[in-house]
C-alpha cells in the first residue's frame, strides 16, 4: 500500500470514529432528556424506574381534590387509580372529571410527585396511551364543518 493510501485510509477511519463518537453523544443525551408517558394502570403493572422524570395522564377522580399546602388528589384511567401530591397553582381548566398530564417522579411510598399539571386543553384531545387505556378513539386535530381541507 501507498504512503497516500495509507493517508486516506488513516482519514476515512478517523472520520469514521468521529461520526460515531458524535452518533453515540446524541443517543445518550435523547435517552437521558426524554419524558416518558405511563398511565395509573402501566404504573401499577410495571413501576417505572425510581428516580426517573415521567409525564403520568388521566382522569381527576371526582371527589378526590384537597387543597391545602400541597394540592392532593387522584388521577385514574378506569383501571387504577395513582395519588399525586402537587405544590403550586392548578390550571384553571383542572378539575373533577378533566383530563390532566403531570409531569414528576414516583416516590417511594407509590405516590406521585408532580412538578408541573397540565390540564386538558380541548374536548377532543387525549393522548393515544390514555384514550387506549380508557377505551377510546384517539383524537386529534377535527375536521372543518364544511368538508374542506385546511
Amino acid at each position: 500500500m501507498t504512503p497516500r493510501r495509507k493517508q486516506r485510509l488513516a482519514f476515512v477511519v478517523i472520520l469514521l470514529a468521529g461520526f460515531a463518537a458524535a452518533a453515540a453523544l446524541v443517543l445518550y443525551s435523547f435517552e437521558k432528556n426524554l419524558l416518558y408517558f405511563y398511565t395509573p394502570t402501566q404504573i401499577a403493572e410495571q413501576a417505572p424506574p425510581a428516580g426517573r422524570t415521567f409525564n403520568l395522564g388521566g382522569m381527576v377522580v371526582p371527589g378526590s381534590v384537597r387543597r391545602g399546602e400541597r394540592v392532593q388528589f387522584e388521577l385514574t384511567d378506569n383501571h387504577s387509580t395513582t395519588r399525586v401530591v402537587y405544590r403550586g397553582l392548578l390550571p384553571d381548566l383542572f378539575g373533577d372529571g378533566q383530563g390532566a398530564v403531570a409531569t414528576g417522579r414516583l416516590r417511594e411510598d407509590g405516590v406521585f410527585a408532580a412538578d408541573t399539571v397540565l390540564a386538558k386543553h380541548d374536548e377532543n384531545y387525549m393522548p393515544p396511551g390514555l384514550a387506549e387505556s380508557l377505551g377510546q378513539k384517539p383524537v386529534g386535530i377535527a375536521k372543518p364543518a364544511d368538508g374542506y381541507a385546511q
